[in-house]
């Protein structure tokens, strides 16, 4: 709180000494009217200039806003399953609980002894994360600084130029002509300062894959100093997905990025995993927290893993919905980007003004104006019921232009 000037006269100086007491307002006045300081003042700059991620907008919020019963609300926002979680997660996830008062096995030896076995790798080959995002948060604690840099797809996930920038890094933002990763420009872009590119694949939020052949040639001029990130959070929903695991197996500079929160729907849960030639792995498994991978999560995604009947199922679904989508969209020609993935990328035109009139309809969609795509929403596969329901308000919505 500040003390005014007169205030200050009267308590600063005895009468005798009148020359202080005559230019007290002189003294004083400079510090009165400085600017009045802000915490961001004494923050670090690059997490001052970060803009914060934003999710998919929740079911119960949307709710509330709107006075529906959450079960209204048709969620097709966050790529999530919507079938739900593995059954037989459900069950060793309950299980897990009623041992919820002891800490989890920091170093997640089941979970990482699983993961190992079914690509035939070895134990230290496997990183656990709380989500794949905590792992690309561990690459950038462990290879990024003020004087390196970050290359990554002009649209792909987000989440890298955020890390970059918090860690002060440059971030080097390379053209994906239709929407695919130009593999041989991101190679051309690599300079002594690289330290890590990330290639998506298939992409989010476009969809798009690169095939083998690119990923081939693009690690052939790949130099030692550069750590390639593959991100494949939705790997398991492409039927022929490249082969990247042949990589981190030849011991390359090379982090391969999976997620329990797709085709296992695990995604409340956050528990991910990286596939690395060991070297990278151990710097990994000094960078992270200790138990950072939960006991009920592990106990959960333990079990999914095991559970390839939820797998199918789950890719069934997600065709099914996939194959509805592309017919209905072409026969209202509606563009939208082929997907490897569980989700579309749709030109609809003022996405945004799409985004907030289906959301009153209680569908909730995701606008891509954060990926500098205004015209383009993106929408996952849902149940056969969720899909139907969504195509019928994106058809309402469309009939009504946007207000210019």
């Amino acid at each position: 709180m500040r003390m005014p000037l007169t205030a200050l006269k009267h308590c600063s100086a005895p009468s005798s000494e009148k020359y202080f007491s005559r230019n007290i307002d002189q003294v004083l006045a400079p510090l009165y009217l400085s600017p009045v300081m802000t915490i961001d003042q004494y923050a670090n700059q690059f997490v001052c200039d970060l803009v914060a991620y934003e999710p998919g907008k929740p079911i119960d919020e949307t709710a509330r806003e709107l006075g529906l019963d959450p079960s209204q609300i048709v969620k097709v926002a966050s790529n999530e399953n919507p079938l739900g979680p593995s059954p037989l997660a459900k069950i060793a996830m309950r299980e897990a609980l009623e041992e919820s008062h002891i800490y989890p096995d920091g170093g997640g030896f089941r979970l990482r002894s699983a993961v190992a076995k079914s690509f035939d790798m070895d134990i230290a080959n496997v990183i656990l994360g709380n989500g794949s995002n905590e792992i690309i948060e561990l690459l950038c604690h462990t290879f990024l600084n003020r004087d390196s840099e970050l290359i990554a797809a002009e649209h792909a996930f987000v989440v890298y130029k955020l890390m970059a920038t918090l860690f002060g890094a440059k971030y080097i933002k390379v053209p994906d002509p239709g929407f695919i990763h130009d593999l041989d420009a991101m190679a051309a872009a690599i300079t002594e300062k690289t330290r890590l590119v990330f290639i998506a694949n298939p992409n989010n939020p476009t969809g798009t894959m690169v095939a083998q052949e690119a990923i081939d040639r693009f690690m052939a001029k790949v130099p030692e100093h550069v750590i390639v990130v593959f991100d494949e959070a939705y790997y398991e929903f492409p039927d022929s997905p490249p082969d990247v695991l042949k990589y981190v197996r030849e011991g390359r500079n090379v982090c391969v990025l999976r997620t329990f929160s797709k085709i296992h729907g695990l995604a409340a849960l956050r528990v991910g995993y990286g596939l690395a030639s060991k070297p990278v792995a151990a710097l990994l498994q000094k960078a992270r927290q200790p138990f950072n991978v939960n006991a009920i999560a592990q106990a959960g995604a333990l079990a999914a893993l095991a559970d390839t009947a939820h797998i199918e199922q789950t890719r069934s679904v997600n065709r099914a919905g996939m194959a509805f989508y592309e017919k209905e969209l072409a026969a209202r020609g509606i563009e939208y980007v082929p997907s490897f993935a569980n989700f579309l990328l749709i030109k609809t035109g003022a996405g945004d003004h799409v985004f907030k009139e289906m959301l009153k309809q209680g569908v909730i969609v995701r606008a891509m104006s954060s990926y500098q795509l205004p015209d383009w929403v993106r929408i996952s596969i849902g149940t056969e019921a969720q899909n139907h329901r969504c195509l019928e308000v994106l058809d309402a919505v469309l009939l009504v232009p946007a207000a210019i």
